[in-house]
């Protein structure tokens, strides 16, 4: 399987690109970003692209992959809708679109939230923005897609989050994610959990578009 990977820097990313080079069955990873995460490893190959909204320049070398694994995010504090749509929705279905004209044997699979609103009217801002993000990647011809929903996440294997201020959270909090991870596991998932499932659904399938936490963790 060859598989592309946005947001590789990310905390979530990280722990998907460390799950692929892994793999077995994961023949190399494309990790399209705006700057060099910095690994190397035979199976891995970086293209660094400015321009996430219009990727035209490097189509030609986006082409003959099995998945996509989207990890790329922002948080919505402090912005407004409009901003966050841009940044959200924009980029996601600019690079979306562009794979399933290119790749409609692809699997593409997103990283979305909890909580996220499928019905695009609910009150909170965030989770309509990423309901329509997963309705409109839904409806793209691609093999299958998929829409991650996980609810808290523990980093592991000495993974960081880029924001220095999720970074100094998750720090203090590590305790008591762990013993989260135990008591209510439904509710919390590790990067490396989410880094499996991903490829294991990208190459088998998954009976529903939509896995929550409990879905994660169980495959």
């Amino acid at each position: 399987m060859k598989v592309i990977l946005f947001g590789a820097t990310g905390m979530v990313g990280q722990g998907v690109l460390r799950e692929c080079l892994r793999e077995a069955s994961v023949e190399s990873v494309l990790a399209v970003g705006r700057s060099p995460g910095g690994q190397r490893h035979a199976k891995l190959r970086e293209i660094l692209h400015d321009d996430f909204f219009d990727f035209a320049a490097i189509e030609s070398q986006l082409a003959g992959y099995d998945a996509c694994f989207f990890c790329l995010g922002v948080s919505s504090l402090g912005m407004d809708e409009a901003r966050y749509r841009r940044l959200t929705y924009d980029i996601t279905l600019a690079a979306a679109r562009t794979l399933s004209k290119l790749n409609p044997d692809m699997v593409f699979i997103y990283v979305t939230g909890q909580g996220t609103d499928s019905t695009e009217r609910g009150p909170l801002m965030w989770a309509r923005v990423k309901g329509r993000t997963e309705n409109d990647l839904l409806k793209l011809p691609f093999k299958a897609a998929y829409m991650f929903r996980p609810a808290g996440i523990q980093p592991l294997h000495g993974i960081r989050s880029k924001t220095a201020w999720v970074q100094a959270i998750y720090v203090v909090a590590a305790p008591l994610l762990s013993l989260l991870k135990q008591v209510a596991p439904n509710y919390m998932t590790t990067t490396e959990q989410v880094g499996r499932a991903m490829i294991r659904v990208a190459r088998d399938g998954y009976p529903k578009p939509v896995l929550e936490s409990e879905d994660i963790n169980r495959l």
